[in-house]
């Protein structure tokens, strides 16, 4: 067997490999972030006071305002990652706010981009981005309530 066809015939196998681990990956991407970013959410609204006090102090217009709307964004869109809901338009305003929250809070990180890339990649909205971002892109899912729902539409046309 020449080179050539051994690695057509390897990276075959890891290209099917790869498309089975696709939804189990992304249900676990779903099932910790989405809790987490309910949980950073909760605690934004539970502490509004202090959330919006913070906010002030980054200069955030209406803090008060934009600390419910982080906090619910954050929270229900949390719980919607989780179940696979809105798989698509979820993630969108999640990622928003994680912009918002490097533009306010981590602005240091942002100019260090590539000067000090590990600044950027440390800062806490980071993860949080990535993992919506992941989910925009490829879709929660076959173990999602989208997938579930699709295949109930599609079955009842």
């Amino acid at each position: 067997m020449n080179p050539a066809s051994l690695y057509h015939k390897l990276n075959g196998f890891l290209a099917a490999l790869a498309q089975w681990l696709r939804s189990p990956f992304l249900l676990i991407i779903r099932l910790y972030w989405g809790w987490q970013f309910f949980e950073t959410g909760k605690g934004k609204l539970m502490n509004l006071d202090r959330t919006a006090g913070f906010f002030e102090s980054l200069h955030i217009p209406a803090p008060k305002l934009n600390a419910i709307a982080a906090g619910s964004v954050e929270c229900f869109g949390g719980l919607l990652l989780l179940l696979g809901l809105g798989g698509r338009i979820v993630p969108l305003p999640l990622i928003f706010t994680m912009i918002v929250a490097y533009a306010t809070s981590e602005s240091e990180a942002v100019h260090a981009i590539t000067s000090d890339p590990d600044k950027f990649v440390s800062a806490a909205p980071f993860l949080f981005l990535l993992a919506s971002v992941i989910i925009f892109v490829f879709g929660p899912g076959k173990l999602s309530l989208d997938a579930l729902l699709s295949k109930k539409t599609s079955s009842d046309e």
